[in-house]
């Protein structure tokens, strides 16, 4: 690599390490996949346990 190149790509990447919006946007992306991977666990759990209590509840009245 010539010096120049050298030269600019060291320029480039201190420019870019300085640039400070794209590392926002990636963590505001990380909150919000991790909000949705606990919204689907916690359905996923509750939804469960509440088809057993509809089925519990469906045989009661059909037996009663």
């Amino acid at each position: 690599m010539t010096k120049l190149n050298s030269v600019a790509l060291h320029t480039y990447a201190k420019a870019l390490a300085g640039d400070r919006k794209g590392v926002t946007a990636i963590e505001y992306g990380l909150i919000a996949g991790l909000i949705a991977v606990a919204i689907i666990v916690a359905v996923t759990a509750v939804g469960g346990n509440l088809t057993n209590l509809f089925t519990n509840i469906s045989t009661k009245i059909a037996g009663a």
